[in-house]
């Protein structure tokens, strides 16, 4: 009897035991998953003070590979329009810029993309009410943005607007197609406007 009461405990134990197998599984899933960093509230503050109080900053840090501290920060379309698929959605966007302590806009993406010498090359001269946002951090070139408009009149294939840090020019300008050569700013879509008649 005192041996199967022994068994019987043993069994209970090594049952324990197995059931312990997915917790290993699940803290190796954990590690393997990068952490996201948390936001610093100085950071958040600026988004809000920027895009308003439904902001979220996407990343932050030396972005353009200037020096400088910069944010990235959206407004992301609250429902995603029926036919789009689901991704980084906004309807606004912003980089900004320390530059001794104060905040400066970079980039602006609403209706149009602009920097503060004018609207973007490429930017769709008919309002965009949303973009499907992409960005990557490259080692030397720093943040690549591709802006994509999510809807547009008469249009059946949308094609990107890349966009990136010009160090010659020290601000963030469009890309040509080949994603190689910046573009230069308009000041004013009306001379876009004109200048396509």
């Amino acid at each position: 009897m005192r041996f199967s009461v022994c068994a019987f405990a043993a069994a209970c134990l090594l049952a324990g035991c197995g059931q312990q197998g997915p917790a290993p599984k699940a803290a190796a899933e954990a590690e393997a998953k990068p952490a996201t960093p948390a936001v610093p509230p100085e950071l958040a503050d600026v988004a809000q003070t920027l895009l308003g109080s439904e902001t979220d900053v996407l990343v932050f840090g030396d972005l353009a590979k200037n020096g400088k501290q910069q944010i990235l920060a959206v407004n992301r379309v609250r429902k995603t329009p029926e036919g789009v698929a689901p991704g980084t959605l906004v309807t606004r966007a912003v980089v900004a810029e320390n530059e001794n302590g104060k905040w400066t806009e970079l980039l602006r993406c609403d209706e149009y993309l602009k920097n503060p010498k004018g609207y973007l090359a490429l930017t769709p001269l008919d309002p965009v009410t949303g973009w499907r946002l992409q960005y990557e951090q490259d080692g030397a070139k720093g943040l690549v943005l591709y802006f994509t408009p999510l809807q547009m009149k008469g249009a059946t294939h949308i094609q990107p607007i890349g966009v990136r840090w010009n160090p010659a020019t020290k601000r963030y300008q469009s890309l040509d197609r080949s994603f190689e050569n910046f573009l230069l700013e308009v000041p004013s879509l009306e001379n876009a406007r004109a200048t396509l008649r």
